[in-house]
């Protein structure tokens, strides 16, 4: 009855496993990218644009994952070095990974000339979404679970089914299952994102500030019911803070047990706090400032064209694929074709 019931590894192909927790996460980096692509199409943006965007962003969130992890244990790899790379051992987080992709799409945005708040818009939904889908993967590897529970409280007062209740079920204790409680609280962050995207009062920006201001609430108090989280040893007022802001859940919850050696505040906690008040001010100062004068449905422009998403100066769809500088050619066709016609003008009165 308490063994794992579903097996990591989904099939097998000679040497080579296939483990269900990259189908996952597979399956969740494709979702994200064809909502993407959905609803770049209202703006004129191809779908090649998004899967260079994925083909450049899934590396580099990667990286940002395992670096943002061996950061806060360093001491544990200071001395292997090579243990750094063996990201198959296990080892990344969520915030590294939106760090790492949100960088790498900057940089991308800017050079394709894009304003890096309208596309980061779009792909808001992508990321919460993948979130949702790839929380699933911890559930197959039996990881990232809660405090310990009673069987009666999942399948009583949750009314979890069987499946789940038994899988969250290590070691013969059962456990909270964090992964569901985030998926959900995505799921909710999806749909509200949906909804808010519709409406012509937001800004540009407001739809990614929105999506952090969600996912970091739902962190903060999901991350407190697990077992595993990184941690340091912080100041009594800022344990003081970070409890108090918690107190709330006593009512249903208690908090995951957090080893001491790790420190006693947990590290994505706080920086769900910090998102919650920076993206808040974010959105304050941007439209104080008027740098938020776009609005969400407004068509997106090109800065190397001047012209919307995906027209070329003929007034043609053109492929985002095409090159910037081709693109800038282009621009300076109608001129050419004017002076053209002019000087013909001129020949003919001559010749009249």
């Amino acid at each position: 009855m308490y063994e794992l019931l579903l097996n990591p590894i989904a099939f097998s192909l000679g040497p080579i496993s296939v483990h269900w927790y990259g189908i996952i996460l597979g399956t969740a980096a494709l979702v994200g990218l064809l909502l993407a692509v959905q609803e770049g199409k209202r703006y004129g943006l191809s779908p090649d644009f998004f899967m260079d965007l994925l083909l450049l962003g899934v590396p580099s969130a990667i990286i940002g994952a395992r670096i943002y992890f061996v950061a806060f244990k360093w001491d544990e790899y200071k001395n292997n070095l090579m243990d750094v790379f063996k990201i198959w051992n296990g080892g990344i987080a969520i915030y590294g990974a939106l760090i790492g992709a949100m960088i790498c799409g900057i940089i991308y945005f800017r050079y394709k000339g894009y304003n890096p708040w309208r596309i980061m818009d779009i792909c808001a939904p992508s990321l919460i979404a993948g979130q949702m889908i790839g929380r699933w993967g911890n559930f197959v590897n039996q990881e990232a679970y809660g405090g310990p529970t009673d069987e009666s409280f999942l399948r009583e007062t949750l009314h979890l089914p069987g499946w789940i209740v038994n899988q969250m079920n290590v070691e013969g204790v059962f456990h909270h299952p964090t992964f569901l409680y985030e998926s959900l609280w995505n799921l909710a962050g999806l749909i509200l994102l949906f909804v808010l995207r519709r409406r012509y009062f937001v800004r540009a920006g407001e739809i990614l500030m929105t999506y952090f201001i969600w996912y970091s609430i739902g962190r903060f108090y999901i991350e407190a019911l697990r077992t595993d989280s990184l941690a340091f040893d912080g100041p009594a007022w800022l344990v003081s803070i970070m409890d108090g802001l918690w107190s709330p859940m006593t009512i249903v919850f208690e908090q995951g047990y957090l080893d001491p050696a790790y420190g006693n505040v947990r590290i994505s906690q706080l920086l769900a706090v910090l998102l919650i008040i920076a993206a808040i001010a974010i959105i304050i100062i941007r439209r104080v400032t008027g740098a938020a004068s776009e609005h969400y449905k407004d068509p997106i422009i090109n800065r190397r064209t001047g012209l919307p998403a995906g027209v070329s100066a003929s007034g043609d769809p053109e492929a985002e694929a095409a090159a910037p500088d081709a693109a800038e050619r282009t621009a300076v066709l109608p001129n050419e074709a004017e002076r053209k016609e002019t000087a013909d003008r001129k020949d003919e009165g001559i010749k009249g």
